[in-house]
């Protein structure tokens, strides 16, 4: 493994072009609604990628594209802010998601996953340079988890730091992707889906912030027995779980992190700003207690709700300084 100092991240992840409408409120069933529309670049592994190299990381992203203008979008992107592409060329378009934003910021978002379902294990595992060298590797649930499972395999084999999103909420992790995970990053709706799902314990998502400490510890351990759990939540801030003896350099198994004080405009790509921001500082300073990089990682999400779009919003890190000194 390289040198803690050079804060290497591999995203393995996708990209989607994003279709943006923002309205006083969002549609419900059968309704038409008139909006402002823009579009721009988007994915939960392109946003996080964005996020990890503005954030101060050498970030790798691992992905699939079409031979598209989308495909064309993200190379140029990613070139852009220094991320090395690592692209399988696939024969199907390049993803789309089409997202609503209502006046509180709030979003709806319905994917289309096109190339993003051809990245394989097989070309994940070819990137075994990237997955070698770096401190993390992130992913999420957008591509095919056989392909996430690859990636975290290769990276536990050269001692990185394998950190799970598993979002969306309806995607299914698989017991391998679960195991190989060092810390999973699920925010109120994805813990509950997932808590269901693997325990068969159901919690109400809106009223989880709420709970007692313990009882959200103790819901984290049946969750994930063998790691961390960080669970975003909003205006709330997040709670951290770890399990016992691997407590990551903090002094506490369970806490609580503030939210940043910000005026959100927009929340789409926040929970990916989060994750991103994450990775970046665990990979840049690896000595500092866990608590620390999540408190930089909810300042770095705050700040990127305050402007409109999902990579684009992205801050850098000298943007932090000015903004929360």
């Amino acid at each position: 493994m390289s040198n803690a100092s050079s804060g290497r991240v591999v995203v393995v992840g996708s990209f989607n072009v994003d279709h943006v409408w923002s309205l006083a409120a969002l549609p419900r069933p059968g309704e038409t609604l008139a909006g402002t529309y823009h579009t721009g670049p988007g994915g939960k592994g392109f946003n996080q990628a964005t996020a990890a190299a503005r954030a101060g990381a050498q970030t790798s992203f691992v992905c699939a594209l079409g031979e598209d203008a989308g495909g064309q979008l993200a190379r140029a992107l990613a070139a852009g802010d220094g991320i090395d592409l690592r692209d399988l060329r696939s024969d199907a378009p390049t993803g789309t998601a089409g997202i609503y934003v209502d006046a509180d910021g709030r979003n709806s978002i319905v994917i289309g996953p096109g190339a993003n379902a051809e990245l394989s294990p097989a070309f994940v595992a070819g990137q075994s340079a990237a997955l070698d060298a770096a401190q993390v590797v992130l992913a999420q649930l957008e591509t095919p988890v056989e392909s996430a499972a690859a990636a975290f395999a290769r990276a536990r084999e050269a001692g990185g730091l394998t950190l799970l999103n598993p979002a969306p909420a309806d995607a299914i992790a698989s017991d391998a992707l679960w195991a190989l995970s060092d810390a999973i990053t699920p925010n109120e709706t994805e813990f509950c889906a997932q808590l269901r799902r693997r325990t068969g314990i159901e919690l109400d998502p809106d009223t989880l912030a709420a709970q007692a400490d313990a009882q959200l510890h103790a819901h984290c351990r049946r969750l994930l027995a063998h790691g961390s759990v960080v669970i975003t939540l909003g205006k709330s801030g997040c709670f951290v779980s770890h399990a016992d003896g691997a407590l990551r350099g903090d002094a506490q198994a369970y806490y609580r992190v503030a939210a940043a004080a910000v005026r959100a405009v927009d929340t789409t790509g926040a929970g990916d700003a989060f994750n991103g921001a994450l990775a970046a500082s665990l990979a840049r300073d690896g000595g500092l207690g866990f608590a620390e990089h999540v408190a930089y990682a909810n300042r770095y999400a705050g700040l990127s709700t305050e402007r409109a779009g999902a990579a684009v919003a992205m801050p850098r890190d000298a943007e932090l300084k000015v903004r929360f000194g």
